[in-house]
């Protein structure tokens, strides 16, 4: 049986597609971007999160169970050498206050769907369902397939949350099980997609063309970043690119926030960065914008 790296499944999910949903969280992602407000979700091994403010000053049960001596105090505070740590996860084990968190665990597809038909006395009253994403759900391909045929055997709505760098094949493959598409497009300019994703543009927008002539339901999502991505050149070429795809007709605005700034801090990613909220009438312009194109535009969702 297939075994995949989850990090974590949020319950009762309300901006994951449809009604209630259950959504599975998959470690690893192709992208690395700097605003990423799940960035434990980006390295597709486990690792460990540090919350140097819960952590017992004089205690030092962690440091005692480290063998790769990747944990040490300094003035006081917990600090950890990623270089050395194998996130055996021994350490949050004995930590007394929860200060050290492994995220990420192996699971099989039968312990992930005992988790999703918990809830799907919910899923059936609201029109809900399960939502995968990430990271990104197609970097682990065999894994998400088994998932899809477990998910459809139970007759639960699936949704994909997708950044679309992914193997046209394995895309292909996943299609027919799929009720929905989440597709992110970032940026329409290449080298500007590669300056802060760390990746071309081109194959991502290649999928979802193909989506739209297979004529699978797809929302696409457009992460709001002030000063990377808002700009009227962007929109402008966003909605033009999506507009001659025919058949999808709903665009999400995904306002960035800051709720992922604490997570960076905690799991050390020296990409962080910080950048300015968007202004509600910045938000609001884009969204009246892109419905001047004919497209139906929410919010946040």
């Amino acid at each position: 049986m297939s075994e995949g790296i989850i990090f974590d499944i949020k319950k009762y999910a309300i901006h994951d597609g449809p009604g209630i949903r259950t959504t599975v969280f998959f470690k690893g992602c192709p992208l690395h971007c700097p605003w990423c407000h799940n960035p434990e979700g980006q390295s597709p091994k486990p690792e460990i999160m540090v919350k140097s403010y819960k952590c017992i000053k004089d205690c030092t049960e962690c440091l005692s169970v480290c063998e790769e001596r990747a944990l040490a105090k300094v003035d006081q505070i917990l600090v950890i050498d990623r270089e050395k740590c194998d996130a055996c996860g021994k350490c949050a084990k004995v930590c007394l206050s929860e200060a050290i968190e492994i995220v990420g665990r192996k699971m099989n597809p039968q312990e992930v769907m005992r988790e999703v038909e918990k809830d799907m006395i919910f899923h059936d009253d609201s029109g809900g369902g399960v939502t995968f994403s990430g990271g990104e759900p197609l970097l682990q391909p065999d894994f998400l397939s088994a998932l899809l045929t477990r998910a459809k055997e139970k007759d639960i709505h699936i949704t994909v949350d997708t950044c679309g760098y992914a193997s046209s094949t394995n895309l292909e493959k996943i299609g027919d099980k799929v009720d929905l598409f989440l597709y992110d497009v970032k940026m329409m300019d290449d080298q500007k997609h590669k300056k802060f994703t760390g990746k071309s543009n081109k194959l991502i927008l290649s999928n979802l063309r193909k989506l739209a002539q297979k004529g699978k339901r797809v929302i696409v999502r457009i992460p709001l970043i002030p000063g990377v991505n808002d700009d009227e050149k962007n929109i402008q070429k966003t909605a033009k690119f999506i507009q001659s795809l025919k058949n999808i007709k709903h665009i999400s605005l995904l306002p960035y926030h800051k709720l992922g700034q604490d997570k960076h801090k905690r799991l050390s990613k020296k990409k962080f960065q910080d950048f300015n909220l968007p202004r509600q009438e910045g938000i609001d312009r884009i969204k009246k914008k892109l419905e001047g194109y004919g497209f139906m535009v929410t919010i946040g969702e």
